[in-house]
């Protein structure tokens, strides 16, 4: 256990995010569901001897969990984010094609256990996520999001969605300061933010705006870390080595 607190509800390190408790008049009618989402995501999850992601909302509550029980390195570019009772949300998955360069993730619906169960079952692809090869330093993209259709996952041909991605991660996974913005209007959706008061790169914020929603946004970082691994602290693992399960 790291000797900094990880819980949200630390003094030092107040949510930025303004209560409807503090407004008054007109203001204080706002919907809550507008409000963008902070959680605050510990890359430790709290089964032993096991590699993942904890989550907590801004109440103190467990809001998501990513559990590996495999630590011995095979790499199966697969992971599955869950609940706090366990129940699949999403998964993530490497796609691979011959002759291609560009490292790309598919963000499915619920559980997908294959590409072949999922076309069987409600799992439907929602994000294509695809990392940039930057040309120089000066670059701030990391990876371009495209949503899906159900179609594209089983005809393996690019749609128009594909061709022109909706999001762009900018800045830099590892320092823990990127967000995803809208290619169309330039507003953030999502965004990744060190955690005051906290010493690594283990616990940070993620902040989600209601437009993309936050277990889309975890999705995002679960594909991120996959691919800036080297960005992480040297004692972390990548989570995507092995099928990752609840207990």
């Amino acid at each position: 256990m790291p000797k900094t607190k990880v819980h949200p509800k630390a003094a030092a390190d107040p949510v930025p995010v303004s209560t409807s408790g503090a407004c008054t008049g007109s203001t204080a009618a706002i919907d809550e569901a507008e409000q963008p989402t902070v959680l605050t995501v510990w890359r430790k999850s709290l089964l032993f001897n096991c590699d993942g992601f904890t989550v907590y909302d801004a109440s103190g509550d467990l809001a998501f969990r990513v559990d590996s029980y495999d630590a011995s390195g095979r790499r199966r570019a697969e992971v599955v984010l869950m609940d706090a009772t366990g129940t699949p949300l999403l998964t993530v998955r490497r796609k691979r094609r011959l002759g291609m360069m560009a490292e790309r993730w598919v963000i499915y619906d619920g559980d997908a256990a294959s590409d072949a169960e999922a076309e069987r079952s409600n799992s439907k692809p929602l994000l294509s996520v695809r990392r940039h090869r930057r040309a120089s330093s000066k670059e701030k993209a990391l990876a371009y999001v495209t949503p899906l259709v159900p179609a594209s996952s089983s005809s393996g041909r690019r749609t128009t969605a594909e061709a022109e991605a909706s999001y762009v991660v900018e800045g830099s996974y590892g320092l823990r300061a990127c967000a995803v913005r809208d290619t169309h209007g330039d507003a953030v959706v999502a965004e990744v933010r060190r955690k005051e008061a906290v010493v690594g790169d283990d616990v940070f914020r993620l902040v989600a705006e209601p437009r993309l929603g936050a277990t889309l946004a975890m999705g995002l970082v679960i594909a991120l870390d996959e691919m800036f691994a080297g960005g992480r602290s040297a004692r972390s693992s990548s989570v995507l080595r092995s099928r990752t399960w609840s207990v």
